[in-house]
């Protein structure tokens, strides 16, 4: 299915419900290749969370400490 879509004017899209309730979340990953924007489902539960590293390293919150892994993922499942 392709469908045509336009952004508002704070910059968000709408992913069409049929295409969000066949994937079974409302989560999702988007990234760019070249001048292709790929999105992806986002499943909180596939996240491997064994080791302790750290997602990324926020320099302007959490008062510039990385978060790890395994917090992220709490977080996440609260929000869902």
């Amino acid at each position: 299915m392709t469908t045509i879509t336009k952004a508002t004017t704070k910059g968000q899209i709408t992913i069409p419900a049929v295409w969000r309730n066949s994937f079974g979340t409302n989560m999702f990953i988007i990234t760019t290749k070249e001048d292709v924007l790929e999105i992806k489902p986002f499943f909180v539960d596939s996240i491997k969370t064994e080791s302790d590293y750290t997602v990324f390293d926020a320099i302007k919150d959490n008062k510039g400490k990385g978060i790890k892994a395994k917090d992220l993922v709490k977080v996440l499942k609260s929000t869902l």
